[in-house]
């Protein structure tokens, strides 16, 4: 496992997709998404991980659709009006477009230098090599994630919990 050449590399300054998973938030470069659509009905594949829920037909091709968060090994929530698919383009090397739950999108922002840092140092404790990165923006966390590697990795996943902090808060006031 190579984390350190991840750590070296921050993510490029620019616009990012922020979107939520449970009471995170998560962003990808807006460079990486396709579309965003409403949840509809999925086919479901004999077999496959519990994640991979499926594919859908859109506009004639077949997009595996992957849900976030039975990836990351949250509890199942239902579906609800907010609950949508974000179709990524995925790298070079790996096939075309993949979908992917959440539970919500929030916003499009941009992230300069100052707002982008390494991925912090978990230990042995959290698996990071899909964390691009970390930004603070507005007084929130949002983890950048490396989609390509959440999606090709085999088995679970499970990302860390960033609690705001009350000391942090009353300082910045």
């Amino acid at each position: 496992m190579n984390i350190e050449a991840k750590t070296e590399q921050l993510p490029t300054p620019g616009k990012y997709l922020t979107f939520r998973v449970e009471k995170e938030r998560y962003s990808l470069p807006v460079l990486k998404v396709r579309e965003i659509m409403r949840l509809c009905p999925i086919t479901t594949v004999p077999r496959m991980p519990s994640y991979l829920k499926g594919v859908i037909n859109l506009r004639g091709k077949i997009v595996p659709i992957v849900d976030l968060r039975s990836r990351f090994r949250l509890p199942p929530l239902e579906n609800n009006d907010r609950t949508c698919i974000v179709v990524v383009q995925l790298s070079t090397g790996s096939k075309g477009v993949m979908g992917v739950i959440v539970d919500a999108v929030e916003d499009v922002s941009t992230f300069t230098d100052a707002d982008i840092e390494p991925t912090p140092d978990f230990g042995d404790l959290v698996e990071t090599k899909f964390i691009l990165g970390m930004s603070k923006s507005k007084g929130v966390v949002k983890t950048i994630l490396d989609i390509d590697q959440i999606i090709l990795v085999d088995g679970d996943l499970s990302l860390p919990v960033f609690e705001p902090s009350t000391e942090t808060s009353a300082s910045a006031s």
